[in-house]
């Protein structure tokens, strides 16, 4: 007799249930059969009454493994991840290990920061197996995300740059010569004084070398000189997305949720922070566009062509 499980997996919704009947009547009541449950009620679209059952497995044995797994990866998707992370952690001292479980756990884990915790959870699957692919590439991704830290004094610097460049020459004494040329130059900020040249300011008519001078001393007092923002780099703008035409696909396909589909902690994580709601959304993401999200590694990235594949779709070339 197949277990319910084995059932579900292939999609015999009817004859795992069936079978949790038969296994009731002759009195089953154990951790086991709530946590079968609680598999079938997920596979009918009932998430919370599966996590009641699995809750109810738990009462009967508290370290059943597989109903603290279910339910720490529904309040995983639910977005309780406390909740996911005191089931998960209660599965990741187990001998051998619950690798699923401590993949999770490190996603969650990589999502908030910590990324010893996360490294040690990835350190743990490998020890035992050593060639698993999966966990190597999270490996990988999570070395990445060190080297990818916020650094929040550079955000500061960058937010106070902002502001100064932003500022409006009007509140800065000059002459009226010097206000009015610039005014009608269309130089309103210091930002502008910064991508323009002293030749062309010199270029302009009633424009001369005492209002010049006086403007150099007056940015000098803010550590700027005039066209100090032309002199730097700038980054390479982002091209633009060509959204002429729709990708291949049936409409109701293309309108299917994301929500709808099961994807990992981590890309489901990455997808949100992007706004795709949609597989038509998704679609027209390319490859490069979803590894610079950040946490977005190569797992991720196969994870969502894997998933597309099953609905006959792909990513934007």
């Amino acid at each position: 007799m197949d277990s319910v499980a084995t059932l579900i997996r292939q999609g015999k919704i009817e004859q795992a249930e069936a079978e949790l009947n038969r296994r009731k009547a002759q009195g089953g009541n154990s951790a086991e059969w709530h946590c079968d449950l609680g598999l079938l009620l997920e596979a009918q679209g009932l998430v919370e009454k599966a996590m009641s059952a699995y809750e109810a497995a738990l009462e009967i044995d508290h370290n059943h493994p597989a109903a603290t797994f279910r339910l720490a990866f529904n309040h995983d998707l639910l977005g309780d991840e406390d909740q996911a992370i005191e089931l998960y952690e209660s599965l990741a001292e187990r001998r051998p290990a619950y690798v699923n479980a401590l993949l999770n756990l490190a996603v969650i884990y990589e999502d908030r920061g910590l990324y010893d915790e996360a490294y040690a959870c990835v350190e743990r699957v490998l020890a035992e197996h050593p060639n698993h692919a999966r966990a190597w590439l999270f490996r990988k991704d999570i070395v990445s995300s060190t080297s990818m830290l916020y650094d929040e004094s550079q955000e500061r610097s960058r937010e106070k740059r902002n502001a100064i460049v932003d500022t409006p020459v009007s509140d800065f004494e000059l002459s009226v010569r010097s206000r009015n040329c610039l005014k009608k130059m269309n130089i309103h900020s210091l930002g502008d004084l910064l991508r323009i040249g002293e030749a062309e300011l010199l270029s302009y008519k009633n424009f001369g070398e005492t209002s010049l001078n006086e403007i150099k001393a007056m940015l000098k007092q803010k550590g700027l000189r005039i066209g100090q923002l032309r002199e730097e780099v700038q980054p390479a703008s982002r091209p633009a997305v060509n959204r002429r035409g729709m990708p291949e696909g049936s409409a109701e396909v293309l309108n299917r949720y994301l929500s709808e589909i099961e994807f990992s902690g981590r890309s489901r994580k990455c997808l949100q922070r992007l706004n795709l709601i949609t597989l038509g959304d998704l679609v027209m993401k390319s490859e490069p566009e979803l590894l610079a999200t950040k946490n977005f590694g190569q797992t991720s990235l196969n994870e969502v062509k894997q998933k597309l594949a099953e609905f006959g779709l792909s990513l934007r070339k």
